[in-house]
């Protein structure tokens, strides 16, 4: 804060002002020129808080974070206030990089749910707050328009919890090309963690091995279609796709009768929470959960707040984790394991807790990991470098990008879950074990695959 300076401020005498009355016997300056030399004096007292401010903000490191609190999306940020807070908790004496020591400025953004919003955060992040790093979480429509806003600006981004290919080729990644991508880095389950996951689960259970699938025309649903679908009838399964859907349809019935007229015994979805609430309601109310075995849903059914709006009809969903308490693996930054982080937030939100936790405490592990590992946490280059090799313990597992799939990118496990009626006397209505874990077998399996009905 700029000093005030008065008449009998010290600093006055200092600069050589008298601050005496001017009379007969005592010959000092007029007030004019006492006005004209406190001001000189407080412009170069004005100086060093300017420095302060440079060298405050040079010795600061401004992360930038956006997630889906509102809106259909906000089951995803859900927990995040809680995963940021320990973070917070955690970097409240700073972090040392190359030797020096930073504050740390973590500032969190609510995307609502809608990209052009998402990138709007993200461009106010970038040049207004002046971040040195980005964190993208959850969604295509969160990740994507984030990751291009820090592509266009060059500023180092990382981010996670969408499959990976829709971010590499849903962003213009063309296959057996090299990334164009130079600034922003991605962590994530792909088609392939799920085809595993998949494939062995279903094993589980004896069905006719015809899936019903209902894929979105979004990012998601057209990675998923394109990819997985045929990895799955390579594997031995009838794929039946009605065609893609638009986001927010009402009338399911043609999809419906046609998963019935072909008997699909397993039904597979990638769709948002609201979305699928609608579908499957009409699917109970026209008979087709009755013809199910498995109902293997993606994007929707992973958090508890989503899968009890369904009421009766949430029992027995599958569903594949990309955290789950049971993770054998703590956070590099706050050190807590799985265990411990589903019981901090249970007891601080007094709510169940969900994957999205350990995925959020990942994200926060990888990014700080590459501020480390770059040297210089103020050059965004050697940032962006340090991502591009990082190799990092996190809440989910080994993060590798050396072993990506595809510059740029790094994977992660996705496990075979399901949602059970809880056991009498707990104080939720579900609770969500692990039934496969053919993706990471580290993971313990807790579990048997139950039909759905």
């Amino acid at each position: 804060m700029e000093k005030i300076l008065t008449p009998s401020s010290p600093e006055i005498e200092e600069q050589g002002v008298s601050t005496t009355p001017h009379t007969e016997n005592n010959p000092g300056r007029s007030r004019r020129d006492f006005i004209s030399a406190a001001g000189a004096v407080g412009l170069t007292l004005a100086v060093p808080g300017s420095v302060w401010a440079q060298a405050a903000a040079k010795n600061t490191l401004k992360v930038g974070f956006i997630s889906p609190r509102t809106g259909a999306l906000a089951s995803f940020g859900e927990t995040d206030p809680h995963v940021l807070s320990l973070a917070r908790k955690a970097l409240a004496s700073g972090l040392t990089v190359g030797g020096k020591q930073y504050a740390v400025q973590i500032i969190d953004r609510d995307s609502q749910s809608d990209p052009s919003r998402a990138a709007q955060l993200a461009k106010s992040l970038i040049n207004e707050d002046k971040v040195d790093m980005m964190l993208a979480i959850s969604t295509p429509e969160v990740v994507n328009p984030v990751s291009d806003a820090c592509e266009a600006a060059g500023v180092p981004c990382m981010s996670s919890v969408m499959p990976w290919e829709a971010w590499y080729f849903g962003r213009g990644a063309k296959p057996g090309a090299p990334s164009p991508f130079k600034w922003s880095f991605h962590f994530s389950f792909g088609v392939g963690n799920f085809a595993r996951t998949y494939i062995s689960q279903w094993a589980l259970i004896q069905t006719n091995r015809k899936v019903g699938v209902l894929y979105p025309n979004d990012a998601d649903g057209n990675a998923i279609r394109a990819n997985l679908a045929p990895l799955l009838a390579k594997a031995g399964f009838t794929i039946v796709d009605p065609g893609p859907y638009e986001t927010g349809t009402t009338d399911y019935s043609a999809q419906i009768a046609k998963f019935k007229a072909e008997k699909c015994e397993i039904f597979n979805t990638f769709p948002i929470p609201p979305d699928f609430a609608t579908f499957w309601r009409q699917a109970a109310q026209q008979g087709y959960t009755k013809m199910v075995k498995i109902a293997q849903i993606a994007k929707t059914g992973l958090f508890p707040s989503t899968v009890e709006a369904l009421g009766g009809l949430g029992f027995n969903l599958a569903s594949g984790a990309y955290w789950h308490k049971d993770y054998p693996y703590k956070s590099s930054l706050t050190g807590l394991s799985g265990g411990q982080l589903a019981n901090s937030y249970e007891v601080a939100a007094g709510k169940q807790w969900t994957q999205q936790l350990g995925a959020t405490m990942a994200l926060l592990d990888a990014g700080f990991a590459a501020l480390k590992a770059s040297g210089d946490a103020k050059n965004k280059a050697a940032v962006a470098k340090a991502m591009s090799t990082l190799k990092a313990s996190t809440m989910v597992g080994t993060i590798d990008f050396a072993k990506g799939p595809v510059g740029n990118v790094a994977t992660a496990p996705i496990i075979g879950t399901q949602w059970v009626k809880a056991k009498p006397g707990s104080k939720h209505k579900f609770d969500y074990v692990v039934t496969d874990n053919a993706d990471d077998k580290n993971v313990p399996v807790s579990a048997k695959l139950i039909p759905y009905s």
